[in-house]
């Protein structure tokens, strides 16, 4: 088999560079200063080792920038129609399965009902069995579902082959096989056999960023390289089916969905690139325990797995928040809101009162993808960071017609935002994720093209972007 290796250093300068160490290399300029000065050449002769200098700081600044990332593409999986599951199918369903009781029915009717979902959501084929299957086969299966059609899509827009992959990031939550995720995929389309793969489980909805964490943290060391990172939730292995209230969250809010995101640092793929990754901040807070046990996968007193959502995880969750926004502040805002925020900051450090100052982000940052985990959720977040109605949309409309689909969700808000026609070139997109740990990331995307018709017709909002934003969120 035909191995495409690719050294982590392919420039030949910078191999030479590295040899003249900044030391040594002044060590010759200062003989040579000396040598003209015993030799008494002519004056002029003195610049030429502060031009070295002047050359040899231009190629190492030049050499040492870290290669740029660009978003060539991206894929979201439009579930088959036959996966759909209205509130009141879903309900039905739950009544037939003798382990929910009768509290638990209702629970799980009134936090559909308030949440904002809509009847167009989707389950994986395990789930709609009764009862639900949720043995390794079923989950397996569940993942072939996801990942194929929607790294095939991802393969069919970008025109890059399999074989031309570098880098293979999985993230999934509570599924993790052996096999991994990642190899399931390395195998059904032969990847190279020197490929980087990577399977991260248990980092919560915000996994997706982490996965373009590590693509980048690679991306900045090898050339001429392109990475997938595929992002979704495997439903079937984290059905509860206990009565703990806590636990009934996870059946009501999270629906099907996956991800395919293709990243690449080739300078000559610029055009043809949608975005080029601007900043990335991860917020970690697992060092707190009431934090750390805010959103934690455990046994309820019957034995029985859930995934428990504990009162206290709004405000972990603001905390985490604002801690993360904060920082993201510092990176993108214009120098004067800088200055404006950072006094702000100072007076209530010092004084311990004064209202929360939020920082003006319109100037630096036109769209947003948010957690889209609940109609009310996502307005208390747009609340916080006083966001205009218009810049929460795209979370809104998503979690109304996908439900809460885990890491992916930020994309099919991407897709949104594109099949609506919004990112303008040059425009800036912040996708802020939050996931269990807890943690917060950011990323912040510059759009480089505008968004073509094309994208309505061809995401997984093709056939339904006409009827959105609905009129009486």
């Amino acid at each position: 088999m035909e191995c495409n290796s690719k050294p982590l250093v392919d420039q030949p300068w910078k191999s030479l560079l590295h040899l003249f160490k900044l030391p040594f290399f002044l060590l010759l300029l200062i003989a040579a200063e000396a040598y003209i000065t015993i030799k008494r050449w002519q004056p002029v002769f003195q610049l030429l080792p502060v031009l070295c200098i002047l050359i040899y700081l231009a190629i190492q600044h030049y050499l040492s920038r870290p290669l740029p990332v660009y978003l060539l593409d991206f894929s979201c999986l439009r579930p088959p129609r036959h996966h759909r599951i209205p509130t009141s199918a879903f309900l039905e369903h739950a009544t037939l399965l003798n382990y929910f009781d009768k509290d638990s029915l209702e629970f799980m009717s009134k936090i559909i009902t308030l949440s904002g979902q809509g009847e167009e959501t989707y389950l994986p084929t395990p789930l709609h069995y009764f009862p639900p299957k949720t043995g390794l086969r079923d989950s397996i299966g569940e993942a072939h579902s996801l990942f194929f059609p929607v790294i095939d899509d991802l393969f069919s827009k970008t025109r890059v082959t399999p074989r031309d992959v570098d880098v293979l990031i999985v993230n999934c939550s509570g599924f993790c096989p052996s096999p991994s995720l990642s190899s399931i995929i390395v195998n059904r389309y032969a990847m190279r056999d020197d490929i980087k793969s990577f399977n991260l489980s248990g980092m919560g909805c915000s996994a997706g960023t982490i996965g373009i964490d590590v693509a980048r943290t690679l991306l900045r060391k090898r050339e001429n390289s392109y990475a997938v990172i595929v992002s979704t939730e495997i439903l079937s292995t984290g059905w509860y089916a206990g009565k703990d209230k806590r636990k009934l969250l996870l059946n009501c809010l999270f629906r099907m969905g996956c991800s395919a995101v293709m990243l690449t640092n080739k300078r000559e793929e610029k055009s043809s690139s949608k975005y080029r990754l601007v900043k990335l901040l991860r917020t970690q807070r697992a060092f707190d325990d009431k934090a750390y046990r805010s959103a934690i996968r455990e046994e309820d007193s019957e034995g029985i797995t859930g995934f428990t959502l504990e009162r206290g995880l709004l405000q972990v969750a603001a905390d985490t928040l604002r801690d993360n926004v904060f920082g993201l502040g510092l990176s993108v805002l214009p120098l004067r809101e800088k200055i404006v925020y950072g006094f702000h900051m100072l007076v209530s450090k010092l004084f311990k009162k004064g209202d929360q100052y939020v920082p003006d982000f319109s100037s630096s940052i036109q769209h947003y993808c948010l957690p889209a985990s609940g109609m009310a959720v996502v307005r208390e977040i747009g609340k916080g960071l006083k966001m205009r109605k218009e810049e929460m949309e795209a979370a809104l409309m998503t979690f109304q017609r996908f439900g809460n689909q885990s890491s992916s969700s930020m994309w099919y808000q991407m897709a949104y935002m594109e099949a609506k026609r919004k990112v303008k070139e040059g425009d800036k997109v912040c996708q802020l994720a939050m996931g269990s740990g807890p943690k917060c990331n950011s990323v912040v995307w510059e759009s480089l093209r505008d968004s073509s018709l094309d994208e309505a017709k061809k995401g997984p909002w093709f056939d339904c972007i006409g009827r959105y934003p609905l009129n009486d969120d």
